[in-house]
């Protein structure tokens, strides 16, 4: 019987097992940031033990950080001091840091890949939900609890228990002003935000495959947004390309080495997944979403369902996310006013967003009672935009480009969106308050979210394109 992708990574990485037990499966790297590494130190600290392997882990300020003025004090009292401790943390057990002024400074799951540090066949976590993005190289990379972070942090594995698999194929062409965020809201759409629990995801079929590293990126990213543990996708010549050359990728002889093994990541033809879900990429148009769980997605010229055409279980928690978005059963979305346009996050806002946002506003001005921030991954992907003239675009087109972090995407810094106004976000969750106290977030593709930026509205890009 032949093995799945997820099955070769998480074999090669299991310590030990034993039948009744989670695995002890070994952490090839460990992202953390300033939000879930205070407590997981601190345990440390009481218990008197070190880092077991400073090497194997990479510190960077991202969730609390301010988007501008990066170079004055944190106002928010908060935010500040969480990012003291993880600059006290770091330096007391000696991990590297790539704080606020740093060169690599940036979103966890934006640095990781762009530096080389995200590689094929590797195990990757994370006290961050969406650490699932690094499975777009072919790696088991999923979040996990502050408790957990202490655990990787002592001894550099993970209790877990082997999930399910499944597979989501995606075939065909994707049509004109269609992009990787829209596949991922229209599957997210069909399944529901709780359609992959207790899975972790490998997607497959030609869509997939035509896509940049970037977008597979996003894809894997929003795998946590249907209940998956995980999403990845098998390594491929598109994969080596992007890797070859960055910072920490393997050099030399270490790289052909690095490169026969991962040419052997794939899921063998005779493997079998616990459920195979397929789609055809010609049924996926621009997609945003209405309501309060990134499941409840329709595409851009549909309406939002009636009370009718839902079960009767279902209703209360429809009705009372429509009650918070302001809107009503089986009204259309299209033409509806936005006050807030934010493209960033870490599932877009990498210098391929950047660039395609740039591309489409290009000799545009934004709509004047619109704020649009724009807020890059990373110190790297806002030096490539300056480099590139991507600012001067943006500056022209009356949009606020800001510097690297997580900004509006959650609101646990200064960020936020004012109660009762509406975004287009390209960010990955759309929860009650998630954006600010009763903000109204639309989730939509950088290109959806321009084509607001500049009209005013929620607009079918297709026609602007």
């Amino acid at each position: 019987m032949g093995k799945t992708l997820f099955d070769k990574i998480w074999d090669s990485h299991v310590v030990v097992s034993k039948p009744g037990f989670p695995d002890a499966v070994y952490i090839n790297t460990h992202f953390i940031h300033e939000v879930t590494s205070p407590q997981a130190f601190d345990g440390l600290r009481k218990r008197g033990i070190p880092v077991f392997r400073t090497a194997k882990t990479r510190a960077t300020a991202d969730h609390n950080v301010p988007t501008i003025d990066q170079h004055l004090p944190i106002k928010e009292a908060l935010s500040r001091k969480q990012v003291e401790m993880l600059t006290t943390n770091t330096k007391e057990f000696g991990v590297e840091l790539y704080g606020l002024g740093h060169p690599y400074q940036g979103i966890v799951h934006v640095i990781g890949p762009e530096l080389g540090i995200t590689l094929p066949g590797m195990t990757i976590v994370c006290g961050d939900s969406h650490t699932s993005t690094h499975g777009a190289f072919g790696a088991i990379a999923f979040g996990i609890g502050t408790s957990e972070v202490e655990q990787v942090l002592a001894t550099q594995c993970i209790l877990q228990y082997r999930p399910k698999r499944m597979k989501i194929e995606v075939n065909g062409k994707l049509k004109k002003g269609v992009v990787s965020k829209d596949i991922i809201l229209y599957i997210i759409s069909k399944i529901s935000a709780s359609g992959a629990t207790g899975y972790f995801v490998e997607y497959a079929g030609e869509a997939i495959r035509s896509l940049s590293m970037e977008a597979r990126m996003t894809i894997c990213n929003m795998s946590i947004e249907m209940g998956a543990r995980g999403g990845l996708i098998a390594p491929d010549e598109t994969t080596f390309e992007y890797i070859k050359g960055r910072e920490f990728a393997p050099k030399g002889a270490d790289w052909d080495k690095a490169l026969a093994y991962w040419k052997t990541l794939y899921t063998d033809a005779d493997a079998t997944f616990d459920e195979v879900l397929t789609f055809d990429a010609a049924d996926i148009e621009p997609m945003i979403t209405y309501g309060t769980n990134p499941g409840m997605g329709i595409g851009v010229t549909q309406h939002i369902p009636t009370l009718e055409s839902l079960e009767e279980k279902e209703k209360p928690s429809f009705k009372k996310s429509l009650d918070y978005m302001g809107l009503e059963p089986g009204s259309e979305l299209l033409g509806k006013k936005v006050d807030y346009v934010f493209i960033g996050s870490c599932t877009n806002s990498r210098i391929e967003d950047l660039r395609m946002v740039a591309d489409f506003v290009k000799g545009k001005k934004k709509a004047e009672d619109v704020v649009v921030w724009i807020v890059p991954g990373s110190k790297q992907v806002e030096a490539q935009a300056k480099k590139e003239g991507i600012d001067k675009i943006f500056e022209e087109a009356g949009f606020n480009l800001r510097q690297p972090g997580c900004s509006a995407c959650l609101g646990m810094n200064e960020d936020k969106v004012p109660a009762g106004m509406y975004c287009i976000s390209t960010s990955n969750r759309n929860f009650e308050g998630r954006q600010g106290p009763n903000a109204r977030t639309f989730l939509a593709s950088p290109l959806s979210a321009a084509a607001a930026a500049i009209t005013g509205k929620v607009t079918d890009v297709r026609e602007l394109v």
